[in-house]
């Protein structure tokens, strides 16, 4: 009995090791990608179900006959299945393998059946037992999914002995099949389970080298393509990339040359030559990542014989509409084999660089188009202002020539700045000059009502900012403000400047600003959008009014300007 029970042992082993190798290469498949955590959706519920069915009908296929009955290891899809499907998986599972098994008929067929189907209701009760007491981190212990499928197969043994008729054979039966049954199953499942588990925890390796790889990268060349996509700043990012990856060499290639090359190779891949490769020109053509390994698909530098690289994979870069504006090219040099990991980080770095490209060539568009739309605002103030600089000069010119004659120098000052300024930045103490010139036109205007005071330090003036962001919103406190008053309407210019950022204040005395010029006024919308296209979002215009006392308007830069 001993030496049969060893045998069977043995024989149940080997064929287990058949149904574990199928497991095995199965989990290298997509397939098993929803068996690598508790499954709770239901398209994964499907998945889970019909890849343990059929391991279940496996393990009756490939059991062994003893006694008219089948010694097997169909407990393990019932098991598995219902511990990470839950009940009405693991259910599912076991009436289709006892199904299977009781078509196939015997002594035992019945009880077969009722014995498949109570594992896999079994193990799912464990399912939700665990889940309710959030320890879904022992469903994946081998140790654990051992035990069950051991209690299952006691339970097995214990089903045949009450069902099978007669009994005596169901007896011999359970001695002979018994403790085979056991071992097998318990060590099938639980190593079938360490599959799993390997194919996981190796999916989190790369994914997690993956993720620590691209935010590295992302880190060291943030912004830098952003300024443009040319030979400077792609360089940067390709030394970058070169150090991170630990390939060969590293290209990056606009649509029709060589932008960038470094790495073996740099003597003959010169940057600006026009690009002569094949896989590249398929790259940009075809919209497709090209990998030319050296073997299935041959790679044959087309500058040099003597070129050391042997292997290249050529990754497009996207520009706007999804539209091929250039390439990433990575290479190996002979008898190096690229690893999976690089290939898969350099389509992700690929999206990376692209995503910089673009938001580099959005904010070059919005800066831009605030720059036309200054021009545009030029156009509507310029007149509007010369109409009422002329009539002042005009009324003043009967009585104090002199003082005319200044006004109109103030004046060609202004219109000089608006036409000679760059669009740019300027320093603090271009823009003051340029206020000046439109604050002695309008102190003419107004007379005695009006009072200007600008408290700014000389280190102060030297602080960069957006040409024509100041006067603006002067006019503002003018329009909206002082001119309102019936008393001496008081312009106050200062600034005040911390470790984080220069607040340049602009302040009149009125308290009237409405909330809609912010949100309408093309003036202050304008000087708003330039400073955060220029700094950044964090910086910008901010209002602060208290009704009837004063209005506060700020400018608010970073401090490394000054």
């Amino acid at each position: 009995m001993l030496t049969e029970q060893l045998n069977l042992i043995l024989l149940l082993l080997q064929q287990m090791c058949v149904y574990l190798l199928i497991a095995y290469l199965l989990s290298k498949t997509p397939l098993f990608t929803p068996l690598m955590q508790v499954t709770i959706r239901l398209p994964h519920k499907l998945t889970c179900y019909a890849v343990f069915s059929i391991f279940c009908v496996l393990g009756t296929y490939l059991g062994l006959n003893i006694l008219g009955s089948i010694a097997n290891t169909r407990a393990i899809g019932a098991v598995l299945g219902g511990l990470l499907g839950g009940p009405a998986v693991g259910l599912a599972i076991g009436f289709t393998g006892g199904l299977h098994r009781y078509l196939l008929g015997g002594p035992t067929a019945l009880a077969c059946m009722i014995s498949t189907i109570s594992e896999g209701l079994l193990s799912g009760m464990v399912h939700r037992y665990l889940m309710k007491r959030g320890r879904v981190d022992l469903l994946f212990k081998p140790f654990l999914v051992a035990s069950v499928a051991l209690i299952a197969e006691i339970m097995q043994m214990l089903i045949i002995l009450a069902v099978a008729q007669p009994f005596s054979k169901s007896l011999a039966l359970v001695e002979n099949i018994g403790i085979p049954m056991m071992i097998a199953n318990t060590l099938g499942s639980a190593m079938f389970m360490r599959i799993l588990l390997d194919r996981r925890e190796m999916l989190e390796k790369y994914s997690n080298a993956f993720s620590a790889k691209v935010l590295q990268i992302a880190a060291r060349s943030e912004g830098a393509l952003r300024a443009g996509f040319d030979e400077d700043n792609t360089l940067k990012v390709a030394k970058i990339i070169l150090e991170e990856l630990s390939v060969s060499a590293v290209s990056i290639t606009d649509r029709n040359k060589v932008l960038a090359f470094i790495g073996s190779g740099a003597d003959h891949h010169l940057p600006g030559s026009p690009i002569t490769s094949e896989h590249t020109f398929a790259a940009i053509r075809d919209n497709r990542v090209v990998y030319a390994d050296g073997n299935e698909v041959p790679y044959i530098c087309s500058i040099s014989p003597r070129c050391p690289l042997g292997s290249t994979l050529v990754i497009p870069l996207w520009g706007e509409d999804g539209q091929v504006i250039g390439t990433i090219k990575l290479y190996e040099n002979s008898g190096k084999l690229f690893l999976r990991l690089n290939r898969t980080l350099g389509e992700g770095i690929a999206r990376l660089l692209s995503t910089q490209i673009l938001s580099g060539r959005i904010e070059a568009q919005q800066l831009l188009l605030a720059q036309t739309e200054v021009k545009l605002l030029h156009a509507q103030v310029n007149p509007h202002f010369l109409f009422n600089a002329l009539n002042t000069i005009s009324a003043v010119i009967r009585n104090d020539p002199d003082r005319a004659r200044k006004l109109i120098q103030y004046l060609s000052v202004f219109f000089r700045k608006n036409l000679k300024r760059s669009l740019d930045e300027v320093t603090l103490a271009d823009e003051i000059e340029h206020v000046n010139a439109y604050l002695q036109i309008e102190l003419a205007r107004f007379s005695d009502h009006l009072k200007v005071d600008i408290d700014l330090s000389e280190a102060i003036l030297q602080a960069k900012l957006p040409a024509f962001s100041l006067q603006p919103v002067v006019e503002n406190a003018i329009k909206h403000g002082t001119s309102q008053l019936f008393d001496q309407g008081h312009i106050r210019i200062y600034a005040e400047q911390n470790r984080e950022e220069l607040a340049l204040h602009i302040e009149d005395n009125a308290g009237l600003y409405p909330a809609e010029i912010h949100s309408e006024g093309l003036g202050m919308k304008l000087v708003d959008r330039r400073i955060k296209a220029i700094y950044g979002a964090e910086y910008g215009v901010s209002v602060h009014c208290v009704f009837e006392k004063y209005t506060r308007i700020s400018l608010h830069l970073p401090v490394h300007n000054v």
